[in-house]
């Protein structure tokens, strides 16, 4: 397999081995195929502590590896290593994640609705935005502040690929202070390796939020 390496700012291809495996029928069924319908009902309504405030809630899937999360209870679809990490996001009219950014590339296609998109270099001044919509895709620069919202008047899904990374061994995501305190007055917190410190009414919370927000439904 051809893996794409950068060095001193040029792209070389290099050879990446992969174990040939012998792969069942049942293995596929089992380990290697995500069923939309079975998906829906198994979102995390609280990925993050920006989730609980009003016009960032969203229900986060992962599909493969722990894409980004500061709720560490939950497993990926897939498990298998893939080099790469994916996940969706269903949001209603008006929401979607707050303003952040990553040390790693993030990139989006909407499968469904209409996306605004706005970003800029520093966490308290937005420089920049866009519309997108179905099948139309982004990618975003680590370091590049950014935030976006379902501009739909239904609800809408977006599929998200990242670049691969390991979680809970720092901050991640990085919040814009005025988040920060927005989510705290929720009782929600993140420590230094990005795990979500979580109220002691967090499991409610996290139904009320899977209610309103319909999941499990298209």
């Amino acid at each position: 397999m051809l893996k794409i390496k950068k060095c001193e700012g040029e792209f070389l291809m290099t050879n990446q081995s992969k174990e040939k495996k012998v792969i069942t029928n049942e293995e596929m069924e089992n380990n290697w195929i995500v069923r939309f319908d079975e998906l829906r009902p198994k979102g995390i309504p609280l990925m993050f502590i920006d989730s609980i405030i009003p016009g960032h809630q969203r229900i986060n899937y992962t599909l493969v590896g722990d894409t980004a999360s500061e709720n560490d209870n939950f497993t990926p679809e897939i498990t298998e290593p893939h080099g790469f990490q994916i996940g969706m996001v269903k949001a209603p009219k008006g929401n979607g994640p707050a303003y952040h950014t990553h040390d790693y590339i993030e990139s989006f296609l909407p499968l469904t609705g209409k996306w605004r998109f706005y970003w800029g270099n520093s966490p308290d001044e937005i420089e920049g935005e866009t519309i997108i919509e179905q099948w139309d895709y982004i990618s975003l620069p680590p370091g590049l502040w950014r935030g976006f919202e379902n501009i739909s008047e239904e609800d809408a899904w977006l599929f998200a690929v990242l670049e691969q990374h390991e979680v809970f061994e720092g901050k991640d995501p990085y919040w814009s202070p005025k988040i920060i305190k927005e989510a705290a007055k929720h009782g929600f917190h993140a420590d230094e390796l990005g795990k979500m410190i979580k109220p002691d009414n967090f499991n409610e919370l996290e139904k009320e939020i899977a209610d309103k927000l319909k999941m499990g439904e298209k």
